[in-house]
């Protein structure tokens, strides 16, 4: 799970980029699904990457208009199956 904090004032710029270049991720990421808070001031992400140093490259590309946070996130069925009860 990806949290996007967008820097003040570069709501504008994240979209003109973003309709430019498009979200511009490795070969190796996936995107499955984005979500916006109300403000438009956050971007909350599910990607599928293979490590989190796999999403660098893309984070460089943005950092300048965005701050993000990664999460490593399981399924609940995944999670729940890796404990023991």
């Amino acid at each position: 799970m990806v949290i996007e904090h967008f820097r003040p004032g570069a709501a504008q710029s994240i979209a003109e980029r973003f309709q430019l270049q498009g979200r511009m991720l490795p070969e190796n990421v996936t995107y499955f699904a984005s979500w916006l808070d109300t403000a438009g001031t956050r971007c909350f992400q599910l990607m599928e990457a293979p490590s989190r140093e796999a999403l660098d490259p893309w984070i460089t590309l943005w950092d300048d208009l965005i701050r993000f946070e990664t999460f490593p996130v399981l399924s609940s069925a995944e999670f729940w199956a890796s404990r023991p009860l």
